[in-house]
């Protein structure tokens, strides 16, 4: 069975939770990559929200200006459960622009 590659984008996320994904089957978040348009240093969060409990990947990272972040170059992939969200946030309004690939559908 063929993958479904997937993606969720965000622009200017800011102080109120985005959601990237969420998981509708056993689904893959092959990367995350997070970019600082803000004219100073900001923080993000990146989580998992599984029934209002959150599982944080990133807590407080800093990013500094005009840089970003790639889960790729880091190697992580997370798996999805179904109704599983991912989310992110900003200490700092209107900040930084996501980009979650995934794949939707796990096939077995």
């Amino acid at each position: 069975m063929a993958q479904d590659f997937e993606n969720g984008l965000a622009r200017q996320v800011g102080t109120s939770a985005v959601t990237l994904i969420t998981s509708n089957s056993d689904d893959a978040a092959i990367g995350v990559h997070i970019c600082n348009r803000h004219t100073a240093a900001v923080t993000f969060k990146l989580y998992i929200e599984r029934s209002s409990d959150e599982y944080y990947l990133q807590f407080n990272t800093p990013l500094p200006v005009g840089s970003s972040f790639n889960s790729c170059a880091q190697g992580v992939k997370i798996n999805l459960k179904s109704g599983d969200a991912l989310k992110v946030l900003s200490d700092t309004a209107s900040s930084i622009d996501v980009v979650a690939s995934f794949i939707d559908e796990i096939s077995t």
